[in-house]
């Protein structure tokens, strides 16, 4: 099985690490398996960031990317099976949550949420992992 990769860049210059020249992807498509990079409140082209301060505005921002990310992959929102939300303060997660599901309302995928002491960069609150799978009978 060939894996696609989509959004193939260097970090070189990017918003997070901008003196590294790490080669990374926005979004891998293996077979029917799509698999997201981390989306935060930065822009798709990793160059700006939306929401400092502000964890929901962080998360419309990722949940507006993750979108893109699928379509971009062949594939849509309801075909996402797993989450995994990170955000750097437990009270951030009654921020989130409505702004995650919006997005995937009548979804139901499997979520894991955690709370951790920090992200890449001191103004990031929040980001989210995201799994999808494409289904075989798809036209």
């Amino acid at each position: 099985m060939a894996h696609e990769r989509i959004g193939k860049r260097t970090t070189k210059g990017s918003y997070l690490f901008p003196n590294s020249n790490f080669q990374v992807s926005s979004a891998v498509r293996a077979g029917n398996f799509v698999f997201l990079q981390g989306q935060t409140g930065l822009t798709l082209d990793s160059k700006d960031f939306v929401g400092e301060g502000d964890p929901a505005a962080q998360a419309e921002n990722a949940m507006q990317c993750v979108r893109v990310l699928l379509e971009e992959a062949g594939a849509r929102m309801e075909d996402v099976c797993k989450i995994v939300t990170y955000v750097t303060d437990a009270s951030y997660r009654k921020l989130v949550y409505p702004m995650i599901f919006k997005h995937l309302k009548d979804v139901y995928p499997v979520s894991t949420g955690l709370v951790v002491s920090a992200l890449a960069r001191p103004e990031l609150d929040f980001e989210i992992d995201v799994y999808a799978v494409i289904p075989d009978d798809r036209d």
